[in-house]
């Protein structure tokens, strides 16, 4: 039987040295009253001031992109740079909805592509793995995914306890169950069955345990073994997905992608380069949304300097 979900609320939360947390989380919540159209005005804002006044985020955005299009001019760099970290100050005012919108208004702004995917493992009576890349505004998808089905995954806890909390808290509305990553692959593996979606967020760097090095837009980058592994002790079917907002329709898209062939196969370099290719695939057609501000070249192989 699964756990409770959630992190249970204890009076220390309640400590005054958490004051500022949830002040601002009152603010969050007001933010979370503004139409999109205000709440992403903010965002850029937020986004332009980052741009300007953290140079090494800016920095990582800028190698990472160099890296990944090559074929781009140094203007055209730092155009897409700006972007992306605006789309991060997007990302980051728009956390106040999974917060706080009630679930009928997030109801009315969510949508699945590639849904049929899902629909199908199922009808196989197959496990499936949602393999999530990290977008900007990846936190959509269990919420979008939830409406329909029964869907479980991993979280990073936080270091503010009251944070970790309303994280937890926030998912739960969406999900059946969050584990936490430092409590191993066990429970996520005992909860997979056919009915129920596994969302896992496959593509960031953690060093050298537990992976490999594959090409992530035509670059070496250290990828978890793990995604492969949960797959086969699940027997599971792992589709790459993508989520990002769409200006024209209003919209916070999940777009999901056909299953990985082949996958998990007994070589897991090619599996590993397998899911990358995915992934890079959904990331290229929006590539601005992308978490370009995370370090996804920071471990290298061995005799190579680093890039950041």
């Amino acid at each position: 039987m699964s756990q409770p979900c959630g992190i249970k609320f204890t009076p220390s939360l309640l400590h005054p040295k958490f004051l500022l947390t949830w002040l601002a989380l009152g603010l969050f919540y007001l933010v979370s009253l503004m139409p999109v159209a205000v709440r992403h005005a903010l965002g850029r804002q937020v986004g332009n001031s980052i741009y300007k006044r953290n140079a090494k985020r800016r920095n990582t955005v800028l190698v990472n992109l160099n890296i990944a299009f090559p074929e781009l001019s140094q203007e055209a760099l730092e155009d897409l740079a700006q972007k992306n970290i605006q789309w991060y100050g997007c990302g980051l005012v728009d956390y106040s909805l999974i917060f706080f919108a009630s679930q009928k208004r997030l109801s009315s702004i969510l949508e699945i592509q590639g849904e049929a995917y899902i629909k199908q493992t199922m009808q196989n009576k197959q496990s499936t793995i949602i393999l999530l890349a990290h977008s900007m505004m990846l936190e959509f998808a269990p919420a979008a995914l939830g409406f329909t089905y029964d869907v479980f995954g991993s979280y990073k806890s936080s270091k503010n306890p009251v944070i970790d909390w309303m994280i937890a808290k926030s998912r739960c509305r969406h999900v059946g169950m969050v584990v936490a990553r430092d409590e191993g692959l066990r429970k996520l593996v005992k909860s997979m069955s056919p009915d129920k979606l596994m969302v896992f967020l496959p593509d960031e760097d953690l060093g050298v345990d537990n992976s490999v090095f594959a090409p992530f837009f035509g670059y070496q980058k250290s990828t978890l073994t793990t995604t492969a592994r949960l797959a086969r002790m699940g027997k599971a079917a792992a589709l790459p997905a993508f989520t990002y907002y769409d200006k024209d329709k209003r919209k916070y898209i999940v777009n999901i992608s056909k299953p990985l062939e082949n996958y998990p196969s007994a070589n897991a370099a090619a599996d590993a380069q397998n899911m990358n290719q995915a992934l890079e695939s959904l990331i290229r057609e929006h590539p601005e949304q992308y978490m370009w501000t995370m370090k996804w070249y920071k471990t290298r192989p061995e005799g190579e300097t680093a890039v950041y």
